[in-house]
């Protein structure tokens, strides 16, 4: 279970701000407790408690905003072009804090990574944090993205532009190519989205 040392009330104010219904606690040590997805927190003196099948679910929302998080994304096209999806996962100190997948239509394997590449720097931005490190498997989207190759195609072009303004919202950010297994989390949630269909 993963634990969140935090002001409560701090906490309980984000969540409400992000739309998450708070209840009162159901013991007299219990300040509050909450529910998202398949998450729920309970709140006591200087620390939150999230458990749940899926603490991911609420996990971002009761970090204090800004700091430091690892970002990893990936793209799959199964056709090239054919259906494609996208995953990507945020990690911390505390462990993955936010992940997120979905089915994009059909494209190219590089338009699939570059879109996986946006969703997740805009959901870090959403998050707060002030900086990101950033990793993928596709050396292709990180050389474009840092502008050491050119960008010769229109559709990518557009969306590697996308990604650099998001990039400049950090404080401080990497953008690193790193294997498959390094990036196996955010792989299989683009997987697992393509197999859903």
């Amino acid at each position: 279970m993963p634990t969140v040392e935090c002001d409560p009330d701090e906490a309980r104010r984000r969540l409400e701000e992000a739309g998450v219904p708070v209840q009162s606690g159901n013991t007299e040590y219990e300040r509050w407790r909450a529910a998202r997805g398949d998450a729920s927190a309970v709140a006591y003196d200087e620390k939150v408690v999230v458990q749940g099948s899926n603490p991911t679910d609420l996990l971002a929302l009761l970090q204090p905003k800004g700091g430091r998080a690892h970002v990893y994304f990936d793209g799959a096209s199964r056709g090239n072009p054919g259906p494609a999806a996208v995953g990507w996962a945020i990690v911390t100190s505390n462990g993955i804090v936010a992940e997120g997948s979905k089915r994009i239509g059909k494209t190219t394997n590089n338009r699939a990574e570059y879109e996986a590449l946006i969703e997740a720097l805009s959901a870090a931005a959403e998050y707060g944090y002030d900086e990101v490190d950033v990793r993928g498997d596709s050396q292709l989207i990180v050389k474009q993205v840092r502008g050491e190759w050119k960008t010769n195609d229109p559709g990518l072009r557009e969306r590697r532009v996308k990604a650099n303004e998001l990039l400049s919202q950090f404080d401080r950010w990497s953008l690193e190519h790193v294997p498959r297994e390094i990036n196996d989390r955010a792989d299989s949630l683009a997987n697992e989205a393509l197999d859903d269909a």
